[in-house]
């Protein structure tokens, strides 16, 4: 690990709405100089609540559009891969980092094993009996398999608890970069969620648990602070609070208005 590794930038976001909260993420990969930057964790919540489209999901596709429009909810996509998800009462957290900067990885999937390290541990903190999926489902299961809904398949890394899927994480490459982002439901929307979708079978959301299932109180500054103390712990670094620099705040801006503000990216995946 290099020198830089050792400190953290923590960036701690209130409330934003989508568009703002994938501006702001992807201007933190944007500005990330993997050689000088410190890697930086951000944590942040959705107000209002929101659908993310994965990259390369078409909004029309899986998505009923009239649905989302009369329940009044906004549809951003990520630059991250995957199936849709439905952010509300949650804690969501962006990482950005060099692969020197984190614990060596055989192979980039296994990156996802370090890099959602912290989260086993928090869990375990808050009394949890957690493991990925990879570990403890039966061999009948697919894992991997591709679904317009983040929470009706299992991916290799995902975090299970008593078999359920809580939560979803998804990472993105570039040449010497990682970005990852993730979801810590602190209450279960899932069937909320998979209302918008297309394909609404019931049996799609039932995989999903929450912490408040768990029987953890749905507080976002308990579980914001043992997720930073877990952080550190696990990656035995120190995450120093700043807040966002003006290149990264210029930068968000622009993306606000000449992507996440648009129609073209957000449900078709075209720039604007």
């Amino acid at each position: 690990m290099t020198d830089t590794a050792s400190t953290w930038r923590l960036i701690e976001d209130g409330p934003r709405t989508g568009a703002e909260n994938m501006a702001i993420d992807e201007a933190l990969l944007r500005s990330f100089d993997p050689v000088r930057s410190h890697p930086v964790l951000r944590l942040y919540g959705w107000q209002p609540p929101a659908l993310s489209l994965g990259r390369f999901q078409k909004a029309a596709q899986v998505l009923d559009l009239e649905r989302c429009r009369a329940g009044g909810v906004p549809i951003v996509r990520r630059i991250t891969g995957g199936g849709t998800i439905y952010h509300a009462d949650e804690v969501t957290y962006a990482l950005v980092c060099s692969p020197d900067q984190i614990p060596p990885a055989s192979s980039i999937k296994d990156s996802f094993r370090i890099l959602t390290g912290f989260l086993i541990t928090l869990y375990r903190d808050l009394g949890l009996e957690v493991s990925y999926a990879l570990d403890t489902v039966s061999p009948d299961v697919r894992l991997g398999e591709r679904t317009p809904f983040c929470f009706a398949g299992k991916e290799s890394f995902d975090i299970l608890v008593q078999g359920k899927k809580i939560g979803g994480n998804a990472q993105r490459r570039q040449k010497g970069l990682i970005f990852q982002h993730g979801s810590l439901p602190l209450v279960n929307r899932a069937t909320l969620g998979l209302s918008f979708m297309k394909d609404r079978a019931p049996g799609l959301a039932e995989d999903a648990v929450s912490l408040e299932q768990c029987g953890i109180p749905p507080e976002y500054d308990l579980v914001r602070h043992k997720l930073i103390e877990a952080f550190q712990r696990n990656f035995t670094v120190e995450l120093s609070p700043q807040p966002l620099t003006e290149q990264e705040r210029s930068l968000a801006g622009e993306l606000l208005v000449g992507r996440y503000g648009t129609d073209r990216w957000n449900l078709e995946g075209g720039d604007a």
